[in-house]
């Protein structure tokens, strides 16, 4: 058997983890671009798969704060 399929077989969990941990920030970092109309940075997050990485720039360095009043 080749040994990446068989370290993948054996790790599944860490596999489904990363898919729901990317997931999570692509669907929070997407809703926000969306808001803020980013069409830029929207086409960017569908396309681009960073684990979650490049989600997480984009909220935390690049989304519109949105003043209460």
């Amino acid at each position: 058997m080749d040994p990446s399929l068989q370290y993948f077989q054996s790790h599944m969990w860490l596999f489904t983890a990363l898919v729901i941990w990317s997931l999570i920030w692509k669907a929070l970092a997407l809703w926000h671009s969306a808001r803020n109309n980013q069409l830029a940075w929207y086409i960017m997050l569908i396309f681009i798969n960073t684990a979650g990485i490049l989600e997480i720039i984009y909220l935390l360095f690049f989304r519109r704060k949105r003043t209460i009043f």
